[in-house]
């Protein structure tokens, strides 16, 4: 849950609200391929509910297990490229789907909220990258440092985020 927290923590509650009455909340059996592996997509995602599973190589080899509080296809939704692994759930699960569309004409139209969305989206890459740096052993790893700490700075944001994620699910009807 703890990107979830990032995203809810860095966004407002208006965005909060707005993100679940323009997106749309969709149910996927165990097995479906939400993301496939180089098709462009035109949506992102947030787990809402259940596990999926972060793929790489055909579907062969799973990198991560995805839980709620996921964002998925924000990098290319930021760089407008493929995405470079396929998204399979790996239980019944609930996604809120955002189109591009929608989500790129709320951006043009509202700079704090783009503000916001793209601060937001920048932890979670940083905080994904900075994991990814210290699992492939990059550089000194602090023994002490349990790399699903929230960082310290964003702790402030977590309760928050956490209290906003909660009226989303709420919103949406989700459980």
């Amino acid at each position: 849950m703890r990107k979830a927290l990032y995203l809810m923590g860095i966004l407002d509650d208006e965005d909060v609200e707005w993100l679940g009455k323009s997106g749309t909340s969709r149910y996927l059996p165990s097995g479906t391929i939400l993301i496939r592996e180089g098709v462009p997509i035109e949506d992102i995602y947030v787990v809402l509910d259940g596990k999926l599973s972060l793929m790489v190589g055909d579907g062969q080899k799973e990198i991560a297990p995805l839980y709620p509080g996921e964002i998925l296809g924000e990098i290319s939704f930021v760089d407008s490229r493929p995405p470079s692994a396929s998204v399979v759930t790996a239980l019944d699960s609930h996604v809120l789907v955002i189109s591009r569309a929608l989500l790129s004409n709320r951006l043009s139209a509202d700079t704090a909220f783009s503000a916001r969305f793209y601060k937001a989206v920048a932890t979670v890459l940083a905080d994904r990258l900075r994991k990814n740096v210290s699992y492939l052993g990059y550089g000194k790893h602090k023994e002490s440092q349990d790399p699903d700490e929230l960082d310290e700075a964003l702790m402030d944001g977590a309760s928050v985020g956490a209290a906003r994620f909660d009226r989303l699910i709420k919103l949406l009807r989700i459980n």
